[in-house]
């Protein structure tokens, strides 16, 4: 029985990855900011990253760490630093005083572009320090992740729903099912593959272009949509105009909109993991299927 340390278990993928491995025997020790119901298989650490007594006593008696948890949208580069930074050094520093051994890392492909934007930049600077631990460690940068659960792509799947695709200008990206990266997570807790960088995604041979995937949500909802490429100065306007009206909440940030409107987000095939480590599972059209009927049942769609 393996012990494993998450931070990030009460987000979107974090959700999926501890469910997973309380599935697979695995005991859990999971970070929260706020009271959780109990749950067999899980410890609940109340705490945060920057406490640095909780982070102790997360990866107490832990074999392995996985850190999912970061800041994906903030308001400056400094909010940024804060969650994606520091928050991975004190993962680290909690980790190397507890005698943990491996440590797997949830990056992102944003991190390739550093120059791109904030949070890439912050991505990037992160798995700097990760490379430069004793850990027998594992970097993950996942593409674009869909699933039930997630509500960054919820408001695609909404415009598909009256026939509307709104999209960056021309380019392609890579996608991943949360369920097949976190498989992934757990195998690499029990690798001898180590201090490696990958680039998971979902099979599909040089990734999928914007509007192929628009049209492949259109499809899980069942709508034929019409694709509209948008220029760059259109996608910054949008963007602006998203953060005075929702604030905080915008999902659609200046900073976001910078890397969104970058050509290449397709997974390096020469860092995808090996076939006998991992393999994707879950048909990226089947999993847009799922995801569609989560959100009908949640009254979201």
């Amino acid at each position: 029985m393996t012990t494993l340390a998450i931070t990030g278990g009460t987000g979107f993928v974090g959700g999926h990855l501890i469910a997973m491995a309380v599935e697979r025997g695995h005991q859990v020790r999971a970070l929260t900011r706020r009271d959780q119901p109990e749950r067999a298989g899980v410890t609940w650490i109340r705490g945060a990253l920057d406490d640095t007594a909780s982070l102790a006593e997360l990866v107490t008696g832990a074999d392995a760490v996985i850190h999912v948890a970061g800041v994906v949208n903030a308001p400056d580069r400094a909010g940024f630093a804060d969650g994606n930074i520091e928050g991975t050094r004190a993962m680290l520093n909690a980790a190397q005083a507890a005698g943990v051994r491996r440590f797997v890392h949830v990056s992102s492909l944003a991190a390739r572009e550093p120059e791109l934007s904030d949070y890439g930049w912050s991505k990037a600077q992160a798995d700097k320090l990760v490379k430069a631990s004793p850990f027998h460690w594992s970097i993950v940068r996942p593409p674009a992740i869909y699933g039930p659960g997630d509500f960054e792509m919820l408001e695609l799947f909404r415009l598909a729903k009256y026939h509307l695709a709104l999209l960056p200008p021309g380019g392609r990206l890579s996608v991943l099912h949360a369920n097949d990266l976190c498989r992934l997570l757990l195998a690499l807790t029990d690798s001898d593959e180590a201090r490696l960088v990958f680039d998971p995604d979902d099979g599909a041979l040089n990734g999928w272009s914007h509007a192929d995937f628009a049209r492949a949500i259109g499809k899980a909802v069942g709508k034929r949509v019409l694709t509209l490429s948008c220029p760059r100065s259109a996608v910054m306007a949008g963007a602006r105009i998203d953060r005075l009206l929702r604030g905080d909440k915008a999902k659609l940030t200046p900073d976001r909109a910078a890397y969104f409107c970058h050509p290449d987000w397709v997974s390096n095939p020469a860092h995808r993991p090996p076939a006998k480590l991992w393999q994707p599972q879950i048909p990226t059209a089947q999993g847009l299927a799922d995801t569609a009927q989560w959100y009908r049942a949640q009254g979201l769609l």
